[in-house]
């Protein structure tokens, strides 16, 4: 069986941005490496605590993230993805919606939607967007 699971890269702040997520979804992190702990060429001068490599789980889904070392060049946010979050419970996903959504920039507010969904999405502080999905139970 498949699986597919987001990574984010980060220019320097992907530990910030990681802990503002737990903060807000809960979990715990894995296996989480400095480029310190697999020094080799990849690693530029001062970089010895960017993030190599993190987890968080989110319900079913891992969400990864890492730095971006000199040798990778810089990562740029724009609008080609979201990560998508759903869920059943509204109460649940507008606290979701606005925890991960302060201090960044809300593009659609969480509001009931066209097909019937409360549906809203935005750009967290660390510039990735972000979907989030109630389908309410019945």
């Amino acid at each position: 069986m498949l699986s597919a699971n987001p990574y984010l890269n980060f220019n320097g702040d992907c530990k910030a941005a990681f802990d503002f997520y737990q903060s807000v979804l809960g979990g715990e992190f894995t296996m989480v490496m400095k480029f310190s702990d697999m020094p080799g060429p990849h690693m530029g001068p001062g970089e010895e605590n960017r993030i190599m490599h993190i987890g968080l789980p989110i319900g079913g889904t891992m969400v990864f993230g890492s730095d971006c070392s000199s040798s990778m060049g810089t990562a740029t946010h724009g609008n080609m993805f979201s990560v998508c979050i759903g869920g059943d419970d509204e109460a649940e996903c507008r606290r979701v919606f606005n925890g991960l959504s302060e201090g960044g920039k809300v593009n659609m507010p969480f509001e009931k939607a066209p097909w019937g969904d409360i549906f809203g999405d935005f750009t967290d502080k660390f510039g990735v967007s972000w979907m989030v999905n109630c389908t309410p139970k019945q």
